[in-house]
């Protein structure tokens, strides 16, 4: 069995393939508004690299949100086109979730708490924190970052606060003794693997024709500053 996996949902656009067992082999990258550009060509590449063609895929998994709006729905329009084209199910995962699970999964030793953040600019994040891949405390929300603003989870224990919108936070939240900082951590769709099979078993499947990414907050549309433009 092939699980495409694919993950858009922040700056980073990441494609990986796994069978039951294990993740086979992922590719990404960081450079800005790649997506549109990358996505596919990865996939093909990814498949190409690994001997596996696109019939024998079993599944598609995408990283459903929040996040960038561009992103999502890039990365969720490209796993429908394939999932139609093939006739598989289409799985989708939460990003903040596929976020903690890579961290406990690189991290099998940790006891403590995981705090994802997906920045949503200026002193706002997506965000939840878990204790485990599979078992949230807080609930996913957009957090305006304040003083104080996560002392119920920071005074009972670890919390380790990783993804992109976790470096802007340190100034407000990094004093506590308890807060951690991941910085080298770098949101992958290998995240995703346990939990699409998990949904692929328990038949959790999308309908490929009517889902929709979690967008958390409403697309707002900047006025254009190009001349001409309005």
């Amino acid at each position: 069995m092939y699980l495409l996996l694919i993950e858009t949902a922040t700056a980073v656009c990441s494609v990986a393939l796994a069978d039951e067992q294990k993740v086979i082999s992922e590719l990404h990258t960081d450079q800005p508004n790649a997506h549109s550009s990358q996505l596919s060509p990865y996939i093909g590449q990814l498949l190409e690299q690994c001997g596996v063609s696109p019939s024998q895929l079993n599944a598609v998994c995408v990283s459903s949100g929040p996040g960038s709006y561009t992103g999502l729905r890039i990365g969720v329009s490209t796993a429908k086109g394939i999932c139609y084209a093939l006739g598989i199910p289409l799985l989708a995962v939460p990003t903040l979730q596929s976020m903690a699970t890579q961290y406990y999964t690189a991290n099998p030793d940790y006891q403590g708490m995981v705090c994802p953040m997906i920045d949503a600019r200026r002193m706002e994040c997506y965000t939840a924190i878990f204790c485990s891949p599979t078992e949230t405390l807080k609930p996913v929300s957009a957090d305006i970052i304040t003083q104080g603003i996560y002392d119920e989870f920071l005074n009972r224990g670890e919390v380790v606060f990783i993804g992109d919108g976790a470096e802007k936070t340190r100034p407000i939240l990094g004093s506590h003794p308890n807060a951690r900082y991941a910085t080298d951590f770098l949101i992958s769709a290998t995240g995703l693997h346990t939990l699409a099979l998990d949904k692929l078993n328990r038949q959790q499947v999308e309908d490929v024709a009517y889902f929709e990414p979690y967008y958390l907050k409403d697309f707002v549309a900047k006025k254009s500053v190009v001349r001409g433009l309005h």
